[in-house]
């Protein structure tokens, strides 16, 4: 059975801090508005590449999407540079960014839920009336 590799995943949850900061106090570019967050991040078992999960807070479109995922690969050598000079390993991973969309499809269920119950609440107390008045007729 594979050992569960508590290291790597110790190195990715520090990578995942660190590329915060990076993404809110260093890179200054005006092209990216708005916040960016970091939802996770999938490190390669020999610690060669990262895989970097982002969500951009303000609705955006697949085009702004696409244009700010662009601008963060194009700046991933300057992002590796400041990571590698804040953690004390060996051999900095290469970054590779990604949409994480797991929040927009989150709030679409939880408006779907809240849209659902409160019609379950009126059909709840329908039921409830009906077995009541069939209680009062018995």
């Amino acid at each position: 059975m594979a050992k569960e590799f508590g290291r790597l995943k110790r190195i990715a949850q520090e990578i995942k801090k660190e590329i915060a900061i990076i993404l809110q106090c260093k890179i200054r570019d005006p092209r990216l508005d708005g916040m960016i967050t970091v939802s996770s991040v999938s490190v390669s078992r020999d610690l060669a590449y990262a895989k970097v999960f982002v969500t951009f807070l303000q609705d955006k479109n697949e085009v702004e999407i696409a244009f700010n995922l662009q601008i963060l690969s194009r700046a991933s050598g300057y992002i590796r540079t400041l990571l590698s000079q804040t953690m004390n390993i060996r051999m900095t991973p290469k970054l590779s960014f990604y949409h994480d969309n797991s929040f927009l499809i989150g709030m679409r269920i939880s408006k779907l839920v809240s849209n659902i119950t409160p019609s379950y609440q009126e059909g709840e107390i329908a039921l409830k009336q009906s077995l009541a008045l069939d209680s009062v007729q018995l």
